[in-house]
C-alpha cells in the first residue's frame, strides 16, 4: 500500500514532508512487533499512528485497544492494565482480565505514556521484556502477546533527568521513534485541513460549507495554531455554527482565533535577563540613597556639634540640592532648594524662639472617671449652671447629679 493510499483510507489530510515520513516509517514497522513511540505536541494526531501499524500489521484482526494514560487514578492502574484477582483489594468483588490479557494476539495503543506511576513503568519493562505479567493479587505468571505502541507529549528526556520516566523502559518503547509535526511547520496543509473539517461539519449540520476568502485564508496560514489539529477544528466548528454569512473575511476569522504567546526559550532567557538588570538597578539606586543618607546624617551631626556655625563645603552643597532634585529617568523636575546654600552659612544655634513651633504632646486620659468630670463640667457650663437642665442632658437625675458634683468637688 503506498502513501496515498494510506492517506485516503485512514482520512490523512497533507503533503508536509515531515508528515509524509512519519507515515513511511510506520508502513516499514507495521509488520513487524517492534515498539513504536509515537511523539509530537498535544493535538497533532498521534492516535492516527498506532492505528496505521495495527491496521498493516498481521495482527490487524486482533484486538486494538487504546489506553490513555494520564486518564486512569494511580490507585487503580495497575489494575486496568493488568487485571486482579477476586479480594485483592476494596471493591474487586470479581477477577478481572486486564488489557494486555484482553488484546493478546493484538495491538495495545498507550497514550500519554510519560502518565505512568513508576510502579507500572517496572511492570510495563516486563511484559515487553518477557511477554509475562501477574494480575493484581495474585501469584500466577500469565503470558501475553501484544504490541505496544505509546506517545506523549513530554520531553522524554527531561522526564528522565528528573526521575518521572525509567531510562530503560524508555530506550525499550523507542525502538523505532515517531515524531509528528506542530500544524505550525505544515503551512501548505492549514487550508485543506480547514476545508475538510468544514465539509464534515456542514454534513453534521446540514448547512452549507464554510468558505475562506482570500485574506482570511492568508490569516490561517499565519497563524501559530498552539492547540495544532485539535484547535483548529474546534474554530472550525465555531465558525460553522455561529456566523450565518458562508463567506469568512480575514476580520470575522480572527475573533474566533485567540492570542498566542511565544513560549521559546530564547524569548524567556532575554525576560528573565531584563527582568534580573531592572532588579540590579533598584538595587544599585537603592544603596545610592542609603549613601547620600548616611552622609545627610554625618553633616547634621557635624552641624550640631559645632555650634551651628558650618559652611558647606562644594561636595556637601552639591549633596543637599540632590536631596532637594526629583529625577526620575525620562527628565528632571527641580522643587523648591536652599537659596545660596553655597554661600550663606546655616545659622543653626541664632534661631529665636518664634522660628521654631513648639509642639507639646499631651496624653490623653482614658480614665472614665475623668470622661465622666468631664463632661459635667461642659453640661454645667453649656446651661449656665442650672442643674435641672445639665441632668436631662446628660441623662441622669438631679440628685445624681448634684452627687457628682460634690464626689468631683467641682466649684460652680
Amino acid at each position: 500500500m503506498n502513501l496515498q493510499q494510506i492517506k485516503q483510507r485512514f482520512g490523512i489530510i497533507g503533503n508536509a514532508p515531515l508528515l509524509n515520513r512519519a507515515l513511511e516509517i510506520a508502513a516499514q514497522v507495521a509488520p513487524t512487533d517492534i515498539s513504536v513511540l509515537v511523539t509530537g505536541e498535544s493535538g497533532t494526531g498521534k492516535e492516527i499512528i498506532p492505528q496505521v501499524i495495527h491496521q498493516l500489521s498481521s495482527r490487524k484482526h486482533g484486538e486494538y485497544i487504546a489506553v490513555n494514560c494520564g486518564a486512569i487514578p494511580e490507585g487503580t492502574i495497575d489494575s486496568e492494565l493488568f487485571g486482579h484477582e477476586k479480594g485483592s483489594f476494596t471493591g474487586a468483588s470479581a477477577s478481572r482480565e486486564g488489557y494486555f490479557q484482553v488484546a493478546d494476539g493484538g495491538t495495545i495503543f498507550l497514550d500519554e505514556v510519560a502518565e505512568l506511576p513508576m510502579q507500572t513503568q517496572v511492570r510495563l519493562l516486563r511484559v515487553l521484556e518477557t511477554g509475562e505479567f501477574i494480575r493484581v493479587g495474585s501469584s500466577k505468571v500469565i503470558k501475553t502477546d501484544v504490541r505496544v505502541v505509546a506517545a506523549t507529549n513530554e520531553n522524554m528526556q527531561k522526564a528522565i533527568a528528573s526521575g518521572k520516566f525509567r531510562e530503560d523502559l524508555f530506550y525499550r518503547l523507542s525502538i523505532v521513534p515517531i515524531s509528528l509535526p506542530p500544524l505550525r511547520d505544515r503551512k501548505d496543509d492549514i487550508h485543506l485541513i480547514f476545508r475538510k473539517f468544514s465539509a464534515d461539519f456542514a454534513d453534521k449540520y446540514r448547512m452549507p460549507a464554510i468558505k475562506l476568502n482570500p485574506d482570511a485564508v492568508e490569516v490561517v496560514n499565519r497563524y501559530n495554531w498552539p492547540g495544532n489539529i485539535r484547535q483548529l477544528k474546534n474554530v472550525v466548528e465555531q465558525i460553522s455554527v455561529i456566523e450565518t454569512e458562508r463567506e469568512i473575511d480575514a476580520f470575522k476569522l480572527a475573533s474566533f482565533l485567540p492570542k498566542t504567546y511565544s513560549n521559546t526559550p530564547a524569548l524567556a532567557n532575554t525576560t528573565a535577563a531584563d527582568d534580573f538588570s531592572e532588579r540590579e538597578l533598584m538595587y544599585k539606586f537603592l544603596f545610592d540613597m542609603k549613601g547620600d543618607l548616611n552622609e545627610l546624617k554625618k553633616l547634621v551631626l557635624e552641624i550640631v556639634n559645632k555650634g551651628g556655625d558650618i559652611k558647606l563645603t562644594s561636595d556637601q552643597s552639591a549633596m543637599v540640592k540632590k536631596m532637594y532634585t526629583d529625577v526620575d529617568a525620562k527628565g528632571t523636575r527641580a522643587l523648591p532648594s536652599p537659596t545660596r546654600a553655597e554661600e550663606a552659612p546655616y545659622q543653626f544655634g541664632h534661631q529665636t524662639e518664634e522660628e521654631f513651633e513648639v509642639h507639646e504632646e499631651v496624653e490623653e486620659s482614658l480614665s472614665l472617671e475623668d470622661k465622666e468630670k468631664e463632661l459635667i463640667e461642659k453640661a454645667l457650663e453649656k446651661h449656665r449652671g442650672k442643674r435641672k437642665y445639665a441632668a436631662e442632658e446628660l441623662g441622669i437625675s438631679e440628685r445624681t447629679l448634684y452627687r457628682k458634683i460634690k464626689e468631683y468637688n467641682l466649684n460652680l
